[in-house]
């Protein structure tokens, strides 16, 4: 799993960053999380293919972060396209986008898909699912848990060696899940086949200030991209406007028991994100400011050396 911060501002655009995307690659499928004005460009400085991409996830609508849809859409279309595209965001967002891809001169090559959601709805991928949950902003808006289905548990090969399983087709026949006979009797699969093993999450606030859905749905993530617009010195004006400050994330981070905390969607005013990532170290020591275009790997639990995400 990789996590690509295509743009990490708010608002608009500075010469240091994007407005707001964030691209999740499980395996070969793309999740997107908000399209802002210029994300089709920064795709393209990235390593992120747009034809793979299944969803992308609004959650809110302020301009900064959808209005990179139509351009967005258009390229796939040019591109050759043919698979659907579906889109799915807080209430209004259905209207909002067909009504966008029917400005001007737009001809799509292949379907758009937009959905309203409501906090709790989960949508289903293959190997993935995206869970929605209710932020505290200006507007109706959403945040978003990416979570894997769970892993098998491990194969243990000196206990199907004891039991008698000879190494080949019944080592396969027992990890697919089936009991399988040897000179010695019957071996189950739960004999040999450790604990379901949990997947990786990931979750993603949009603009919020802090709140308890945010802390539940983050819970044991191991990654929370929160909204960080604002220092503490500003912190009146965070409130004002549904946002929350480098202290207030990783506040939200260290309750909520994550590994590790990126902040993103920062004000223009900062051309130095160094302040914003010292004041919420001071809390929660796992922190990073994003930058656009860096990639995270998001490891598996079981095979990292550590919990590597404390603040404790």
């Amino acid at each position: 799993m990789k996590i690509i911060f295509l743009g990490t501002g708010g608002t608009y655009p500075s010469k240091e960053r994007n407005v707001a995307s964030v691209a999740v690659q499980v395996g070969r499928d793309v999740v997107m999380f908000d399209c802002g004005e210029g994300t089709q460009r920064q795709l393209m400085h990235s390593s992120v293919s747009f034809m793979r991409m299944k969803a992308i996830m609004v959650t809110h609508l302020h301009a900064d972060h959808f209005l990179g849809i139509p351009g967005l859409v258009q390229s796939m279309s040019l591109n050759g396209r043919e698979e659907p595209l579906k889109i799915f965001g807080p209430r209004g967002t259905s209207e909002t986008v067909k009504n966008m891809l029917s400005l001007g001169y737009f001809r799509s090559q292949f379907d758009v898909l937009p959905e309203d959601l409501a906090p709790g709805e989960t949508v289903e991928f293959d190997t993935f699912n995206v869970e929605a949950s209710a932020a505290s902003h200006t507007v109706p808006a959403l945040i978003y848990a990416l979570e894997e289905h769970p892993r098998p548990g491990k194969f243990d090969l000196g206990k199907a060696t004891e039991l008698g399983v000879p190494p080949g087709p019944l080592f396969r026949s027992l990890q697919e899940g089936n009991t399988v006979r040897t000179d010695g009797g019957v071996v189950a699969p739960s004999q040999v086949i450790g604990e379901e093993r949990r997947g990786r999450k990931v979750v993603y606030t949009g603009d919020t200030r802090p709140c308890e859905s945010v802390r539940t749905l983050a819970t044991d993530a191991d990654v929370l991209i929160h909204d960080c617009t604002f220092g503490s010195d500003h912190s009146s004006t965070a409130s004002e406007f549904g946002h929350s400050t480098a202290e207030q994330a990783a506040e939200t981070a260290k309750a909520a028991n994550v590994r590790r905390l990126v902040l993103i969607h920062f004000s223009p005013r900062y051309d130095d994100l160094t302040s914003l990532e010292t004041e919420a170290r001071s809390v929660f020591p796992n922190t990073t400011a994003a930058r656009d275009l860096e990639i995270l790997d998001v490891p598996y639990r079981d095979r990292s050396d550590k919990k590597d995400g404390s603040g404790d």
